[in-house]
């Protein structure tokens, strides 16, 4: 598989999105999140995904501003958080966010989670956004097969992307097979399992083998799986390091063996699995 940091897919409706991208989730409102972001920009990506919840939409925008990059050339993504679910309050709540980022439309409007009782209305306002101009494509996030059939029922429109965290650590393959049925991206977060898989004997030697680190070889993982990536990082040379996994592609026995490390691990736990609500 060929690809480069200015790779794109072809989303369902025709946007292009970039293959690679910088998270900022739990990046600091701010400095550490605007110099993050130009940092990531200066070394060439061109994907940056922040979310309301974040706090720091308007570091985002403050830093895109800033690099001079024209503003078409930059991807970026943002979400719907839960407590403003519902139909009117997800219009507002675009809006709020655009103001933040200093943008007039977003290219990629997701629903942060799917809550009980509101999503369904959060999701018809997204498609009355989408169908009035006003954002390049819109999708969900953290959805599972049950949220995404009860969605797909009357939907006009189908979800460009469903972002959702996963890994060779956790797979995930009957979600991501679900979604490529459907024409649904997908997009992973958390590729780097936060952290906690990075001294994994097998994934070791598989980077050893390549003369890379543990992270890039998740990162290329993912890629290979023909997904959107969105590795956070908030140091200049991890940034630099998590772009450079274009120079290398995964064998399938490697492939194979990276897929046998699933142990369905979440870093990030879904509220239906601390009990909050049942996820139906």
């Amino acid at each position: 598989m060929t690809l480069s940091l200015r790779s794109t897919v072809t989303l369902n409706n025709g946007v292009q999105m970039p293959v690679l991208g910088l998270g900022t989730f739990q990046s600091k409102s701010g400095g550490e999140t605007r110099q993050a972001v130009l940092w990531a920009l200066e070394a060439g990506y061109r994907h940056i995904d922040t979310a309301a919840a974040y706090g720091n939409e308007q570091d985002v925008g403050a830093a895109i501003g800033e690099s001079g990059i024209p503003r078409q050339e930059i991807f970026i993504t943002t979400k719907i958080w839960n407590a403003d679910q519902g139909y009117e309050s997800t219009l507002r709540a675009y809006d709020a966010s655009c103001r933040r980022l200093g943008v007039e439309m977003v290219d990629l409007l997701l629903i942060h989670w799917p809550i009980r009782d509101r999503r369904a209305d959060t999701w018809r306002a997204l498609v009355h956004l989408y169908q009035q101009g006003r954002v390049r494509a819109v999708g969900v996030s953290n959805y599972t097969i049950t949220h995404l059939r009860e969605l797909l029922i009357d939907s006009p429109v189908v979800p460009a992307v469903n972002q959702y965290e996963t890994s060779p650590f956790n797979t995930r393959q009957a979600l991501a097979d679900f979604c490529r049925e459907h024409g649904i991206q997908v997009e992973s977060y958390s590729p780097l399992v936060r952290g906690r898989k990075l001294d994994d004997p097998a994934l070791a030697e598989i980077a050893g083998r390549y003369g890379k680190t543990p992270a890039q070889v998740l990162i290329r993982w993912a890629l290979e799986k023909g997904m959107v990536v969105i590795p956070k990082s908030v140091r200049r040379e991890r940034i630099i390091e998590n772009s450079a996994v274009f120079d290398f592609a995964l064998t399938p026995a490697d492939m194979q063996r990276l897929d046998g490390l699933n142990e369905n691990l979440h870093t990030i736990r879904p509220p239906w699995m601390t009990g909050e609500w049942d996820g139906s």
